[in-house]
């Protein structure tokens, strides 16, 4: 004989109600689907569990301690609903994130520290390489990542920032090599590459107006990073395209100059991805 825990919680609030049309009215369900399920549900038993008269609901013997059976079920599915909303309210477990170190060299720090803070019960798990990682079959939450926004149904991505892309050298270096008035004059010059997803150097795109210019430049030094760029130029090591994320403090204090400032390069934009929900 097998009981339905769905038929036990309807008996206990047929008994919490008092009458029958109480009860179908919080669980919202006709009363004619009440009574034929607890009709059901005694007959599986072979016992009464309720009495009706015309003014008055009264329990069995063998319903009552039937009844303690019923509400313990109750209890456990009202405290199951609590836990999952508790869930639902206060975020918890391990946030699997993929970010570039350069973003939180930034500042980011700040921002995680603050989250840790509002959400005790979360953990953070970070990678800090600029690989792109396949959110999915790694089981990762986030990636923040800068380019163009991934053309992948299975993500959920938008934008938060614009970064403006230049061209930025040391003074220092522009008075040994001297000052480029054109970009052709980079071919002469040190430049500092970005290293690009599938290996070698990202080529050089310059627009002015309708004009382009676009070399795949060999640099002395390459890396996947902006921020190494910006700082290694800052330091005289050549001329660097960087973002103007990252250029800018060494702007600030004169370590950086704009060079060919006429000259557009591509702008990217930071971009957190996550896995789209299935529907």
């Amino acid at each position: 004989m097998e009981v339905e825990p769905n038929d036990l919680l309807l008996f206990a609030r047929i008994v919490e109600a008092g009458s029958f049309s109480r009860a179908a009215k919080r669980v919202q369900l006709p009363k004619s689907t009440v009574s034929r399920r607890i009709a059901l549900l005694e007959q599986k038993l072979g016992e009464r569990l309720l009495q009706r008269t015309t003014r008055k609901l009264m329990v069995t013997e063998f319903g009552a301690s039937l009844l303690e059976h019923a509400r313990k079920v109750l209890e456990e599915v009202e405290a199951a609903g609590a836990l999952a909303q508790h869930r639902q309210l206060e975020p918890s477990g391990k946030l699997r994130l993929s970010v570039p170190g350069d973003f939180v060299n930034l500042g980011l720090h700040g921002v995680i520290a603050r989250f840790m803070a509002r959400y005790p019960a979360v953990s953070l798990e970070m990678d800090l390489s600029p690989r792109r990682v396949d959110l999915i079959a790694e089981n990762y939450d986030i990636a923040i990542r800068m380019g163009d926004l991934p053309d992948d149904a299975s993500l959920n991505a938008r934008p938060i920032n614009l970064e403006y892309f230049g061209l930025y050298a040391a003074p220092a270096y522009l008075a040994r090599h001297g000052l480029p008035e054109h970009p052709d004059d980079l071919l002469r010059h040190d430049v500092l590459c970005l290293l690009s997803r599938n290996g070698g150097a990202v080529p050089w795109v310059l627009t002015r107006g309708k004009v382009r210019w676009e070399r795949q430049l060999q640099g002395r030094l390459t890396a996947n990073s902006p921020e190494l760029l910006a700082r290694m130029a800052s330091h005289g090591a050549g001329i660097a395209g960087s973002s103007l994320t990252f250029a800018g403090p060494y702007l600030q204090t004169g370590e950086l100059v704009r060079v060919l400032p006429e000259w557009d390069l591509p702008t990217a934009s930071p971009t957190p991805a996550a896995p789209a929900p299935v529907l």
